[in-house]
């Protein structure tokens, strides 16, 4: 008869996310992951497979937590017309004015496109499809905010907009002023475009 779990995968998720974000995939040991989740090699492999394993767990905790809801007024139906603003305006005060995980590291996806994962088809298939949601959700803000502006002209603000957004993540760990200049551009962008 097999022991019963004593822990929540979700929560042991949680945790390596935080250690995953931090030091990056690569740099992140087994170690490191028996210490932040107490749990035991062994109890990892038979929960997750692999550090892999674990890591994908990691992303989806990432995208349950952190991008889902931060999306959630972008998605709803009957998009508010300042929907997009308290989106820009919420990331940014995450991302500058606090000390969370996304200000201190930036995107825990797009850091790990650009790491050794970034070929691994797997993780190239979840990042592209969060590309694609985040696009259609600044999209979505747009048309709410702006439906005055042709369709061309509000795609273009979309994809200037996201950019932005992208480019904020990327750079805010080593540069949290250039990341608001980029948040603060994007807002202006969709009240005067």
């Amino acid at each position: 008869m097999g022991r019963t779990r004593t822990f929540a995968e979700n929560d042991v998720a949680r945790s390596a996310r935080t250690v995953f974000w931090d030091r990056g995939y690569e740099d992140t040991s087994l170690p490191d992951l028996e210490a932040a989740t107490g749990l035991n090699r062994s109890s990892i492999y038979h929960s997750f497979g692999s550090k892999r394993g674990l890591f994908d767990a990691a992303v989806e905790s990432y995208l349950d937590d952190v991008v889902r809801p931060r999306l959630a007024g972008l998605r709803a139906p009957g998009i508010e017309p300042g929907a997009l603003e308290t989106y820009l305006l919420g990331l940014r005060h995450a991302m500058v004015e606090q000390t969370t995980s996304l200000a201190a590291n930036g995107c825990l996806l797009l850091n790990a496109a650009g790491s050794v994962l970034g070929h691994d088809e797997r993780l190239t298939a979840v990042v592209t499809l969060y590309c694609d949601d985040l696009a259609a959700a600044i999209g979505a803000g747009v048309d709410a905010r702006r439906p005055d502006l042709e369709p061309a002209v509000r795609a273009t603000l979309s994809t200037t907009c996201t950019g932005l957004v992208f480019a904020s993540m990327a750079v805010v760990r080593v540069d949290r002023a250039a990341a608001a200049s980029m948040l603060d551009a994007a807002i202006d962008a969709v009240s005067r475009y």
